[in-house]
């Protein structure tokens, strides 16, 4: 079974979907421009680091959040 790598865009997209938040207000906070954040979000974009770490200041996440999938198995 092949199983497809998640980005950090990914889950980042996720996480947004999840809390109910909107890309376009992110891109505003952070002064990324919304198609960039949305390239990167959907994995068609690197997301700069320094993109990424906006993205968690504005958040109020800590810098690790979304570079690995949680673990599933306990």
């Amino acid at each position: 079974m092949v199983t497809k790598e998640v980005t950090v865009g990914e889950r980042i997209k996720n996480y947004l979907l999840a809390e109910g938040l909107k890309q376009n207000k992110i891109a505003e906070k952070t002064g990324i421009g919304t198609d960039k954040l949305n390239l990167s979000l959907n994995g068609k974009r690197n997301l700069p680091l320094d993109e990424y770490a906006r993205i968690c200041s504005v958040l109020g996440v800590p810098a690790d959040t979304f570079l690995k999938e949680k673990d599933t198995e306990e």
